[in-house]
């Protein structure tokens, strides 16, 4: 696909329609709009909610070792097993998914490229059916904490001018003029960004259809911007998801060796006391 770094984590929609019923496939569908599971969805394919099931909302943290594992088991899914990603608005809480399965430790993990975008515009069939479950037993590596930066590790890297940073925000929200997108509640009191980040929106990297751009349209989007392979690169943008995409592309698709995701983000940092920020373009 596209001369991507690493193509075998993506298929496309024709082979989820060949494979998805595979024994050894599990298709998992993960939207922003939690709903859109239940209005229809590929048939067999597993719900995920993002907001119940993918994070720890006491602690403000990703899903734990011990409920990833519940949540695999449940959804059927041992540690041989295939998961195929995909969701809507081109994939965005898919790759959160991804990501977390990846920090986990599973093996082949695979998102569907244009996600529930692309099934819905190829006419393909939707099921309101629910999954066919039968458990399974899965157990969870310990965590990759290579794939994730926390607060210490990017006001190191800002100070020492040692990564790229990478903001993937709307650039409404990276000069701080807003907030938040509307409609969304995480906030933070200050608008702006971290010092010396560059503005690359997440969306950027994919074509109107909600595939991924080719690998030379990607190395040219950030390459552009100074954001190069041969450096290390810290995404972020207002809790974690949206840097989540990517930094699937970067590290992905693009194959950057030092790829992480501050999933602390704006809300973090924008509500800090005595963090630096800048405002403007």
């Amino acid at each position: 696909m596209s001369n991507y770094a690493h193509p075998e984590v993506l298929v496309s929609t024709d082979w989820v329609a060949v494979h998805a019923n595979d024994a050894n496939v599990i298709v998992v569908e993960v939207d922003v709009d939690t709903q859109a599971y239940d209005a229809g969805h590929i048939e067999g394919a597993v719900g995920w909610n993002w907001q119940t099931q993918l994070s720890d909302s006491v602690q403000r943290d990703i899903i734990s070792p011990a409920d990833l594992e519940k949540l695999m088991s449940s959804s059927g899914i041992s540690n041989e097993d295939i998961v195929v990603l995909y969701g809507d608005n081109n994939n965005w809480f898919a790759a959160w998914a991804f990501w977390q399965l990846k920090i986990y430790g599973h093996k082949d993990v695979r998102m569907m490229d244009g996600g529930r975008k692309k099934w819905l515009a190829e006419g393909r069939p939707l099921s309101e059916a629910a999954a066919a479950i039968e458990v399974a037993s899965y157990r969870a590596a310990e965590a990759d904490e290579s794939m994730r930066a926390y607060l210490p590790q990017v006001m190191d890297a800002m100070n020492a001018g040692s990564s790229a940073m990478v903001d993937v925000r709307s650039a409404d929200e990276f000069t701080g003029k807003i907030l938040a997108p509307p409609g969304l509640p995480e906030t933070c009191q200050r608008g702006g960004h971290i010092p010396g980040a560059k503005n690359i929106g997440w969306a950027m990297a994919c074509n109107e259809d909600g595939t991924f751009k080719s690998a030379e349209e990607l190395k040219a989007l950030y390459g552009g911007q100074q954001v190069t392979p041969d450096q290390p690169v810290i995404t972020y943008c207002r809790i974690g998801e949206r840097s989540s995409h990517s930094w699937f592309v970067l590290k992905y698709l693009l194959g950057y060796r030092d790829v992480r995701n501050y999933d602390g983000s704006w809300t973090e940092w924008g509500n800090l006391v005595g963090a630096p920020i800048e405002k403007g373009a």
